[in-house]
């Protein structure tokens, strides 16, 4: 029997890229947002340490079975990206909504899939 050590890659997914702008992103449900004073946000998220690591740290003496988090502070224009992804709107419309916002325009020869 032979163990199987690497997993095999997925097969690419070719998405258009009219159909990429039609999707609606959503936040993960395992990051917590934490609104700062300066009006940004913080992003809090956990860590999957991968086994072979886990047991390597633990043989080394460090802390065994310990959850692992990260935190990303937003700046003022990721802030406003993260405030629009409510899952109803499409990235097409966070963009446009964005730019709106922002007073930005949008080339003219990306304009047309837009």
């Amino acid at each position: 029997m032979v163990m199987k050590v690497f997993k095999k890659k997925p097969k690419n997914v070719n998405i258009k890229r009219t159909e990429s702008l039609d999707c609606k992103p959503v936040k993960n449900v395992h990051v917590t947002e934490t609104l700062l004073e300066n009006g940004e946000v913080l992003l809090t998220y956990p860590v999957m340490t991968r086994p072979w690591f886990a047991n390597l740290i633990r043989h080394l003496g460090g802390p065994s079975g310990k959850a692992h988090t990260k935190k990303l502070q937003l700046d003022v224009l990721g802030t406003a990206v993260w405030e629009l992804m409510d899952g109803k709107l499409t990235v097409r419309q966070v963009i446009q909504r964005f730019a709106t916002q922002h007073q930005l325009q949008v080339k003219r020869e990306r304009a047309q899939h837009l």
